[in-house]
């Protein structure tokens, strides 16, 4: 395996009952990357990026064929532990979702389930965690505050505080900035191009300008089909495909 590739499927499908939702899809996501899922709406990009941590798994009849490897070792083999992969595979939604907890407590959760029960030890995680979300300035001194008291933007940074607190390798993010403000949603994209630098990103974004900013790596989806991949610039300014020309230039989507 390329030391650069942190994940990818091999020749994967999914199923959701009798609906061939994910057709043959072979994908690398190379580490310290950012990767936009792009494609119009029932593509298959929130269904691949679910399957990377097993959300899928827990729909019922849904089933999987093919492999997706993590470092090398497929995560749907039935030794591995879901628990653990989502350790290592953590996840932002399309809309915030913080507990009804303080700040510090949503922060917190994840190394509380755990079994970290040092206070110093989850005290030094809230700090760092909040500062590479860019939220420790503004909530240092509201670490008691509700999380729900905070603003939309503020929300999303804060669930990407409590994905980052366990220390995940990949970061999942679906469509993070679609309930947000431009000047919150500029914020997650800053973010992103900082957090590559630790973590391999892979995102799903409705937005063209989105995916074009702050993205490495676009790979197009259409009907569930894998229809180009390439480096960000590449395909935005020279698609090999039409459709994915079509698309991009809202021809259709």
């Amino acid at each position: 395996m390329n030391n650069n590739i942190k994940m990818l499927t091999d020749t994967f499908d999914f199923y959701y009952g009798d609906y061939h939702a994910l057709h043959d899809i072979s994908l690398e996501f190379y580490a310290n990357k950012v990767t936009a899922l792009i494609g119009p709406s029932g593509c298959g990009k929130s269904t691949l990026l679910r399957c990377l941590n097993r959300m899928n798994d827990l729909i019922p009849y849904s089933r999987a064929q093919g492999k997706i490897l993590l470092d090398g070792e497929d995560i749907y083999d039935p030794d591995i532990d879901v628990v653990t992969l989502r350790l290592r595979v953590g996840m932002v939604f399309q809309k915030p979702n913080p507990f009804p907890k303080t700040v510090f407590e949503n922060v917190a959760y994840g190394l509380r389930v755990n079994g970290v029960k040092d206070k110093s030890q989850i005290t030094e995680r809230v700090e760092k965690t909040l500062q590479q979300a860019a939220l420790w300035e503004e909530m240092k001194d509201r670490l008691h505050d509700s999380a729900l008291s905070l603003s939309g933007g503020q929300q999303q940074r804060l669930c990407i505080a409590r994905a980052l607190a366990v220390e995940p390798e990949i970061l999942l993010m679906d469509e993070p900035c679609s309930a947000l403000d431009p000047i919150a949603t500029q914020k997650i994209e800053e973010l992103m191009l900082e957090l590559k630098l630790s973590y391999t990103i892979i995102i799903v974004t409705h937005n063209m300008q989105q995916a074009a900013r702050a993205s490495d790596i676009t790979a197009f989806l259409y009907l569930g089909k894998l229809i180009e991949v390439g480096e960000t610039d590449a395909v935005f300014t020279r698609p090999k495909v039409k459709q994915t020309e079509e698309y991009i230039t809202g021809q259709f989507g």
